[in-house]
């Protein structure tokens, strides 16, 4: 038999109930400790704290106080356990049993762990304390105390609580007295279970600390059982380890190579409303979006809403969830619990949410425990960021769609049940909602982010002065400030990403005023992009190959992050293999030779290593063979770059009898090498249009001749029909032994998005010559061809159409349907066509029939309709301002 068994079963009559035990604590507080100590310890003792101590029993309400405890300036809140031993022996001349140190040390340490989580949690400080006394009307929670005063502790109790005590019975009843004292302050039942079970967690850790300072006998007797909790990490371990090392470090990580962090220059951002029409409401006055988000993420009648926070490229979606994910976690945990996912890492979505969060959460609380969404214990704020950097996979077959959808059940589920309360936000670029506006889940709350404005982006500049010094810093508020500093560049300033990169460069003299003469819209944005690149292998090189790069070195390093670019973009996860980008640069001998010499300097991850330097780094979830940008503008732009490259070629003048450089079959084959992989976007279009506008390599009319022969042999099906190995066939096969990850892509894929992306640039070509009178009548794209000529078939558009929604959603809807804005569409057959939420506006649509076709808020402001067959259309939603509908037949439209 046990000592303790012994003690237990022949001296039961001398046992002692707590509130015997607890009687030489019935005294003044500050007897615990002195002022002095928190010098030590660094954290004082809170008021709710002593309330709870009092509450207990522990010890008497302070003389002079109207029987409410004060709070003690100085006296520490971490030597509680600690010093109520000490106490013990100094009044009653005697060390403790184990029985008796139990007893002291427990409350007390629990009492520690409470006072920490109120000094983190901004709602536990926010609370009003609902003063009790010992001379207060009975009540539940007294009963409640009068009990845990009555407890007795037996060998099982004692090892209960030292073993595990956040399961033990006496964690149980502190557990169900702290409950009872939080809901008195008007905190919720769900929020007190959850606050409870982190600070019974916590004081194990506390009760660690008191051990140190007990008697030999005590730790004779206890050391067995108060190690094996250490041996064994259970949930809560994961989840504080977690949060340590990957939600608390995210702040502290590098703007890109600079020798400060996000912490160091980031500043509050500010957003509007959106609308269930996904119209920003610019009439509201921005708000602080951090406050928005706390406040709906504790608004009990918002429990139902998934937060989503929209905005542009390098607007600061992404840094802010990784600082908001840092504040929850010091200031909201354990009511709530940031869990941070990147989109882009999510290798394939689940059938389920729940599955997806499961695999995306590389943590073990959330592999080890099928029933981590369940544990009432916890309670999850998700923390979704790059909803449009999806892998390829969720951006098509309706994949978009169907996430939002599994998100949005996920989130009434968590309303409904009493064992989830957790929340979902998410962000994204607002064009990835575009195609699937209408058929969102209706339980979205949306805000869009803000451009810096006048009281934010002086706050940055004060920041950016304490890295850089006031010198530079006033330099660069001249150079905003400068009367020939172009209106755009200014606002483009307002973007945190691009006032970035402007501040750098002029710190580095790489940027001044004159460069932008004359530059307007995207083109100030692109030559900001063109400078920081040339501004990275200037100040890089060093890191490159320590030396000078020659003109020609320097070409082929661009060519390296131009094909890179294109690569990720392809790769449709927004990383690329190392292996892919050398492949594609087979034949480029100042490119293949670079990369030698930097496996020479780097070793054999040279590539890898020394792209870093380019806002390239390494795959977050790569085991050494891939790379991803810092930002995915970057990628974006580099992609367009190396789309243009490509395109030059296509036009430039043959030699002798040859019209062209490059001949039919070999630009065939390149436009489904470049273009066969998903749908181009909008973004990359953009970039693309402005880096062609000012080549001098740019030949727009006989890039349109040339794309519109392919575009009417891809309609009629000349080269998925051609016999094998044709070109969707080879690029296929590419595609799946470059990037096998990429299981989605498949014949009808290359061969559908090729001829969609060839679309989308002949649109675009359209709409750039009918603004130029040298090239309006040089180039006119009609996709049925003109009627009353060999090329027009008024069915050929609705052919591609009908062809492309064999992959879903992502086809035609998903990529060309946002391009139509001024689209030539005369005398076109669109009978029954789904064309919902296309982008229509200043169409030409004379004479079309869109008879039974669904319009369903379809953009048609100015959109020229006479003679148009509308019967039977579905306009539910559309928007027809201005729109010319003479001789239209609208019979039956609803």
């Amino acid at each position: 038999m046990s000592y303790l068994r012994l003690i237990s079963t022949e001296n039961s009559d001398r046992m002692k109930k707590l509130k015997q035990v607890w009687q030489f604590l019935n005294t003044d507080i500050r007897e615990l400790g002195k002022p002095g100590d928190v010098a030590e310890t660094g954290t004082e003792i809170t008021k709710f704290a002593l309330e709870f101590g009092l509450a207990l029993g522990l010890f008497s309400a302070i003389a002079g106080s109207g029987g409410i405890p004060i709070a003690i300036a100085g006296l520490s809140g971490t030597k509680l356990a600690i010093q109520g031993v000490r106490l013990y022996r100094k009044k009653t001349n005697q060390e403790p049993s184990l029985e008796e140190w139990v007893a002291i040390a427990s409350p007390l340490a629990y009492l520690e762990s409470f006072n920490e989580l109120v000094q983190s949690n901004d709602l536990l400080q926010q609370v009003n304390l609902q003063p009790a006394s010992t001379t207060s009307p009975a009540n539940i929670a007294q009963q409640q105390s009068a009990k845990l005063g009555e407890f007795q502790l037996n060998e099982t109790i004692v090892i209960n609580a030292l073993t595990c005590f956040h399961e033990s019975e006496l964690a149980q009843i502190l557990n169900q007295l702290l409950s009872l004292q939080l809901q008195q302050t008007g905190i919720a039942q769900y929020q007190a279970y959850i606050i409870t079970s982190w600070v019974a967690w916590g004081t194990h850790r506390h009760l660690k600390k008191a051990f140190e300072d007990a008697d030999i006998s005590v730790k004779q007797r206890a050391k067995i059982y108060i190690d094996i909790l250490v041996q064994s990490p259970d949930k809560y371990d994961s989840i504080d380890a977690y949060l340590k090392e990957q939600i608390a470090t995210k702040p502290n990580e590098p703007v890109f190579t600079e020798s400060f962090n996000y912490r160091d220059i980031y500043v509050p951002l500010k957003a509007k409303p959106v609308n269930k029409n996904g119209n920003v409401d610019d009439r509201a006055e921005a708000f602080d979006l951090e406050t928005w988000t706390k406040n709906t993420l504790n608004h009990s009648y918002k429990q139902d809403k998934v937060m989503f926070i929209q905005g542009g490229p390098g607007r600061g979606k992404s840094v802010f969830c990784r600082m908001f994910a840092d504040f929850v976690r010091q200031h909201l945990h354990p009511i709530w619990t940031p869990v941070l996912i990147r989109l882009r890492d999510i290798p394939k979505l689940q059938p389920s949410f729940r599955e997806t969060l499961r695999e995306a959460v590389n943590a073990d609380f959330a592999e080890s425990d099928d029933g981590w969404l369940t544990d009432r214990n916890t309670q999850f704020l998700f923390l979704l960021d790059g909803f449009d950097e999806l892998v390829m996979e969720g951006r098509t077959s309706g994949g978009l769609e169907e996430f939002l959808k599994q998100v949005g059940q996920f989130q009434r589920d968590c309303q409904q049940s009493k064992d989830m309360g957790h929340r979902v936000l998410i962000t994204g670029r607002a064009l990835a909602l575009h195609s699937i506006e209408r058929q969102m889940p209706h339980n979205l709350e949306r805000v869009e982010i803000q451009p810096m404005d006048d009281e934010l982006q002086p706050q940055w500049l004060t920041k950016w002065e304490t890295q850089v010094g006031k010198d530079k810093s006033s330099a660069f508020q001249q150079f905003l400030r400068d009367k020939s500093c172009p209106d755009r560049v200014r606002e483009l300033a307002k973007e945190p990403l691009l006032l970035y990169l402007l501040a750098a460069m002029h710190r580095d003299g790489k940027l001044t005023v004159e460069m932008f003469a004359g530059a307007s819209g995207v083109g100030a944005k692109i030559l900001i992009y063109e400078q920081s690149l040339e501004w990275v292998l200037t100040e890089q090189r060093p890191e490159w190959l320590n030396r000078e790069l020659t003109g020609q070195e320097t070409a082929g390093l661009r060519r390296i992050l131009a094909e890179a670019g294109l690569c990720v973009v392809q790769s449709g996860g927004e990383c690329a293999a190392i292996k892919t980008i050398e492949s594609r640069l087979k034949g480029d001998d100042s490119a293949i030779e670079l990369i030698q010499q930097a496996r020479e300097r780097h070793g054999e991850d040279g590539l890898k290593n020394a792209l870093a330097a380019f806002y390239l780094q390494p795959a977050a979830a790569d085991k050494g063979g891939s790379v991803e940008f810092a930002h995915k503008s970057f990628g974006e732009f580099l992609c367009a770059e190396r789309l243009k490259e490509s395109i030059e070629d296509w036009t430039r003048p043959g030699i002798k009898r040859q019209e062209f450089y490059m001949s039919t079959d070999q630009m065939d084959w390149q436009i489904y090498d470049l273009l066969g992989y998903g749908g181009l976007t909008p973004e990359i279009v953009e970039y693309l249009m402005a880096l062609l506008a000012v080549s001098t390599e740019f030949q727009p009319v006989r890039l349109f001749k040339r794309l519109e022969n392919f575009y009417l042999r891809w309609c009629d099906g000349e080269f998925i029909d051609a016999p094998p190995e044709n070109l969707p066939q080879k690029k296929m096969r590419q595609m799946r032994e470059q990037t096998p990850e990429v299981k989605w892509i498949g014949l009808r894929q290359v061969d559908i998005y090729a001829g969609l992306n060839v679309t989308i640039l002949l649109l675009e070509l359209h709409r750039y010559a009918q603004l130029r009178d040298d090239l309006k009548h040089e180039i006119a794209f009609f996709p049925c061809g003109k009627k009353n000529t060999d090329s027009f078939d008024e069915y050929r558009l609705l052919r591609s159409i009908g062809y492309s929604e064999c992959i879903g959603i992502g086809g035609f809807l998903g990529t060309v349907a946002k391009f139509l804005r001024g689209a030539n569409l005369i005398d076109a057959n669109l009978s029954g066509a789904d064309l919902i939420d296309a982008n229509l506006s200043g169409a030409n649509l004379i004479d079309v029939n869109l008879s039974h076709a669904d319009l369903k808020g379809v953009d048609l402001i100015d959109a020229n309709l006479r003679g148009a067959d509308l019967r039977g259309a579905n306009l539910s939603s559309a928007d027809l301002s201005s729109a010319d509908l003479r001789g239209a037949d609208l019979e039956d439209i609803f």
